[in-house]
């Protein structure tokens, strides 16, 4: 990873997915991880604070930007369970299988490039009694919206990543071996003020099952 993707890029994303209005989302689905957990596209560990401590025995979190690790330094050492690092990408999930209680993806499904090959490698280490919880940004059913994702994609994954506006996460899970439990979705209503961002308002939350 070259300078900007390892250390500019994660504060940017640390700034953007730490504000309120997304943490928010966070909070709906996160409590309910349990046992062993693997966090897909951790980040600065901005979802730590919305864990139950009570119903975690250690979090793995995966990541490749190291700079991003060293970013959640901070929030990890007021952590109440062992947090585990694994600089790698969400297509390299280097575990047995079977051997995961509970996968997290939040704001991360947007920049795997190959995000089906990702998913079923998280279907892999999830245990058949295992779950999938998601928070995700994607494609907004408005067509108007639509379109103007659409025009800019190209230049917000070249600002942003890799991140993409046009997906549809909940078609993603079940096309990669998932069945949803649960599934919200919504349009934030007061994102940070900053350029574009209402381009990522419209969000997708839930909970899925390997099949």
């Amino acid at each position: 990873m070259n300078l900007y993707e390892n250390h500019i890029l994660p504060r940017i994303i640390d700034t953007i997915c730490g504000h309120r209005a997304f943490a928010e989302q966070r909070g709906k689905i996160l409590p309910r991880a349990t046992g062993r957990v693997l966090e897909v596209g951790y980040g600065s560990g901005t979802s730590l604070p919305w864990y139950d401590a009570e119903k975690i025995e250690t979090l793995i979190a995966l990541d490749p930007a190291e700079g991003a690790l060293q970013l959640a330094s901070k929030a990890e050492a007021a952590a109440p369970f062992p947090v585990e690092h694994l600089a790698l990408r969400g297509e390299e999930i280097p575990l047995d299988a079977a051997s995961v209680d509970t996968v997290v993806v939040a704001y991360t499904l947007c920049t795997i490039p190959a995000v089906e090959d990702a998913l079923r490698g998280m279907r892999r280490v999830l245990k058949p009694t295992g779950r999938l919880l998601f928070v995700e940004h994607g494609r907004s059913p408005d067509p108007a919206t639509a379109r103007w994702q659409e025009r800019v994609d190209r230049i917000w994954g070249a600002v942003f990543g890799g991140c993409t506006l046009v997906r549809t996460p909940p078609a993603l899970l079940e096309h990669s071996g998932f069945r949803l439990e649960h599934r919200e979705e919504l349009r934030i209503e007061r994102p940070p003020p900053i350029p574009g961002i209402s381009l990522v308002a419209w969000n997708y939350l839930g909970v899925a099952e390997p099949v």
